[in-house]
């Protein structure tokens, strides 16, 4: 297997669901509660150091060598298969992961408009049990928008309720340091703004590994799904670059094409004055 470490580059999984009978909406970017557990046994049997997403970007930033096959392990939305099914088997192996949180989907106080999010969210009460139990809690906006798309006044609200509400939430010391950008999507003004509000790092999504050079705010992110078979996830976290990019081809080319598509209708947008 291919020591990650050694090459500079690191898997960052991306994970959403974790249910065995998800909703149409979420199902192609679920895992079933067996999948991961499977997922989460190779990493142990073969090496690997989960670490949290500030831990990762501190130990780059700082020049300091990162452990033995360093993989990352991440939650994006805040779906409450993430407490039920994927919480006991950290806590089997001891890894680290990270949950990136869409404050106003999640059940409780904040939350924004009953049925916006994509299937049964975590409460906060949740929410600090995985924090007690080691998961970093990071941010993932308010309302999950696409923020590229969103005026400076939005973008800002955005960022700094997600934050606030963290904060408050989780016992009101120290905030929030990770972000992931919603559908992955951002653009410099966006990286700007989340840097600027006092976050640390923050994800992207490229189907690609890791690497210090990506910057602290667009670090890429490999997508698991309800299709990706053991084989493919070993390929995934041992495979290489070179692995990863032929697994993700297809994505990749999509995305470039999309990324045209966005950065058009942006502009469009500015001409027009009806940005978000």
């Amino acid at each position: 297997m291919t020591r990650h470490g050694s090459e500079n580059r690191v898997p960052i999984l991306m994970y959403h669901a974790v249910a065995q009978a998800p909703p149409r909406a979420t199902y192609g970017l679920s895992v079933t509660p067996a999948a991961y557990a499977e997922q989460m046994a190779l990493l142990a049997q073969n090496g690997f150091t989960p670490l949290t997403a500030t831990a990762l970007a501190a130990a780059w930033r700082e020049s300091r060598p990162l452990p033995r096959r360093p993989v990352l392990i991440t939650f994006d939305d805040g779906y409450e298969g993430v407490h039920t099914h994927a919480l006991p088997v950290l806590r089997k192996h001891g890894f680290a992961a990270t949950l990136f949180a869409t404050t106003g989907w999640l059940r409780g106080a904040h939350e924004v408009q009953s049925g916006a999010a994509l299937d049964r969210m975590l409460d906060w009460e949740q929410v600090r049990e995985l924090e007690a139990a080691g998961v970093e809690i990071g941010g993932h906006s308010h309302t999950h928008p696409e923020m590229d798309q969103l005026t400076d006044e939005r973008l800002w609200f955005e960022v700094l309720r997600c934050k606030e509400i963290l904060r408050e939430e989780l016992g009101g010391g120290a905030p929030p340091v990770s972000f992931a950008y919603p559908y992955g999507y951002s653009d410099r003004r966006v990286r700007r703004t989340v840097r600027a509000a006092g976050f640390g790092v923050s994800l992207a999504v490229g189907n690609a590994l890791a690497a210090r050079g990506q910057g602290p705010y667009a670090l890429e992110r490999v997508t698991v799904r309800r299709s990706t078979g053991v084989e493919e996830f070993e390929r995934m976290v041992s495979g290489g670059a070179g692995a990863v990019g032929r697994n993700f081809a297809g994505d990749r080319a999509l995305t470039k094409g999309y990324a045209v598509v966005r950065r058009t209708r942006q502009c469009l947008r500015k001409v027009s004055g009806t940005r978000v």
